[in-house]
């Protein structure tokens, strides 16, 4: 449409009953306007093209990946020229402009593991020796690895810890997070230790040595470890997960085609006896690629919007 209007012009322009000097000043003032209109208006796009480049060619993140970018947190399911989009934790697609993304720093989460923390305050009437080992147990207690606990203040009412532990499983994050508190206040409250720091303003006498805990229920304790053991990730990020799937099965599929070129290669300098053996490698390998051809049409054709 663009290029219809620009020929239209210029036809019209050429169509008027005007001398060549009029019509060489009006193909200026032609050529001036549209540049001003490109160079005013393509500021933007521009510099979002650029960065959609910039963002390739260091491939710092894949589709997939976890992605924190000022407040904004979520798994990549899109990668253009002009944009990025990401699944938040609510389930939504959001779009983020690739110069927003080169001008602020990125945070990706590694695929080979993260590290999961979470913060407590308790009083200064406990022991931090005591609290390091509790805190170390629940956190083994999520399934997280080589926990450690670091004492991040010494406020004036309490002490702030913050337990945290190897994730290899970074798809589990969100449930790991939760996990990990929740086994803090398991953890915690079994040993007697109540979690009612910085300041507890209780309305009512207590008696003597009364502790504020939960009460203890086998039911609530079935109904937490269930609830726990649930994947909401797979929920909320879909699509993400859909994305990433493809990726590694065109990776997959790359690397048959690449071995099917090497072998076909192989057979025209080997012996005639050795030829028929790669023949039925490449014939077994031919069958694989059409597969995992067949896994990507179905995973693009069922992709999520």
């Amino acid at each position: 449409m663009l290029l219809l209007v620009g020929v239209g012009i210029v036809l019209i322009l050429l169509a008027l009953p005007l001398d060549k000097e009029t019509h060489k000043e009006l193909f200026q003032l032609l050529a001036l306007l549209i540049t001003a209109v490109i160079t005013l208006s393509s500021t933007t796009f521009v510099s979002n093209a650029l960065a959609g480049f910039m963002l390739r060619g260091m491939q710092s993140f894949r589709l997939g990946d976890f992605l924190r970018v000022e407040n904004q947190f979520g798994r990549v399911t899109e990668r253009g020229l002009f944009h990025t989009e990401i699944q938040t934790e609510e389930r939504d697609l959001t779009t983020l402009p690739n110069l927003f993304l080169v001008s602020l720093p990125i945070t990706v989460l590694r695929s080979s593991g993260t590290i999961v923390s979470a913060t407590v305050s308790l009083g200064y009437d406990i022991s931090h020796q005591t609290i390091e080992k509790l805190l170390a147990e629940a956190a083994l207690a999520a399934n997280l690895k080589d926990p450690f606990v670091h004492i991040m203040e010494l406020g004036d009412y309490s002490v702030t810890y913050r337990v945290s532990g190897f994730l290899e499983e970074v798809k589990q994050l969100l449930s790991a997070r939760s996990k990990l508190r929740a086994k803090m206040l398991t953890t915690l409250h079994n040993a007697g230790i109540e979690i009612v720091s910085p300041v507890v303003m209780n309305q009512r006498r207590l008696a003597d040595g009364l502790r504020v805990l939960p009460p203890q229920s086998s039911e609530l304790s079935h109904v937490e470890e269930n609830a726990v053991d649930s994947n909401p990730e797979s929920l909320i990020f879909d699509k993400a997960d859909a994305m990433a799937q493809i990726v590694a099965l065109k990776e997959q599929r790359e690397a048959i085609r690449e071995e099917i070129a090497g072998l076909e290669g192989q057979t025209k300098s080997k012996k005639e006896h050795i030829g028929p053996w790669i023949e039925q490698r490449i014939t077994r390998i031919r069958q694989e690629e059409e597969r995992l051809s067949l896994l990507i049409q179905q995973a693009e054709s069922a992709k999520i919007e």
